[in-house]
């Protein structure tokens, strides 16, 4: 099977495709000024978007993993808003952790892997 690569530069491709399966580069926020609900909109509508560009949506997501900035703080802000996007009846499986993610402004980034349909 080949392997394709889109939006790729030098260290990642924001999208990998092998074998009926789509894995999306650690999304995040545009707006870093904004508290975790809205960089947790913004990131998953960058999901959305990337997902759908790759032939498939949210109701298909395998996995994801969430990196929090303060895990106490932002993990009931960032569950809320997680929970009124995901499709009834398509959670997947799901690992959220506190990390130091590469600016200081980011309060939430997540990866995913999602099936083809």
């Amino acid at each position: 099977m080949s392997i394709r690569r889109l939006h790729s530069d030098q260290r990642l491709s924001q999208i990998v495709i092998h074998n009926q399966t789509v894995y999306l580069a650690g999304q995040v926020g545009e707006d870093m000024a904004a508290g975790v609900e809205q960089q947790t909109r913004e990131t998953l509508a960058n999901i959305e978007r990337l997902l759908a560009e790759a032939g498939t949506d949210a109701s298909r997501i395998l996995s994801v993993t969430i990196y929090l900035k303060d895990i106490d703080a932002d993990f009931a802000g960032m569950n809320a808003v997680w929970d009124s996007w995901l499709p009834a009846g398509s959670t997947p499986a799901r690992a959220t952790v506190e990390a130091k993610l590469c600016e200081p402004e980011i309060l939430v980034e997540m990866s995913v892997v999602a099936a083809l349909p």
